[in-house]
């Protein structure tokens, strides 16, 4: 059931950050550079990076597939951040307001992937236990 609500996140967020690209191109919004922001937004991409490499590690260590899992969720996370902070980069120094919706796509492309794959580990693990459920119910 995790799996299936870390993927279902995974597709949410896809589809936010899909809607809130194609707006932002169509309505011409041109963001502005803020220098706190700019510090934010790389102390995040770290953070989350650190972050994502603890839980996969720990996750791999114990084999817990929810853990490893979760460390992709905190990864979309810092790309978020990263592509945030590469279009506000872009936009700040050359102008070009429309680098952060495009850099916004790859994460939708990403997120979709991750979702998808959670959703596929998950099926793969209720069926494994339905089988191993089968197996006992028969074993005397």
């Amino acid at each position: 059931m995790a799996l299936k609500l870390i993927g279902t996140a995974f597709i949410i967020l896809a589809i936010y950050v899909l809607v809130q690209s194609v707006w932002t191109l169509l309505a011409n919004t041109h963001p502005a550079p803020s220098p706190l922001g700019t510090v934010w937004l790389v102390l995040t991409c770290a953070v989350m990076l650190l972050l994502a490499w603890g839980k996969l590690v720990t996750g791999r260590q114990l084999g817990n597939l929810l853990l490893t899992t979760e460390a992709r969720v905190t990864l979309i996370d810092a790309a978020l951040a990263g592509a945030v902070l590469i279009g506000v980069g872009l936009n700040a120094l050359l102008g070009w307001w429309w680098a952060d919706p495009i850099a916004g796509l790859v994460i939708v492309y990403y997120g979709l992937t991750e979702g998808r794959a959670a959703w596929k580990h998950a099926r793969r693990a209720s069926g494994a236990r339905a089988s191993r459920m089968r197996h006992s119910a028969t074993v005397p």
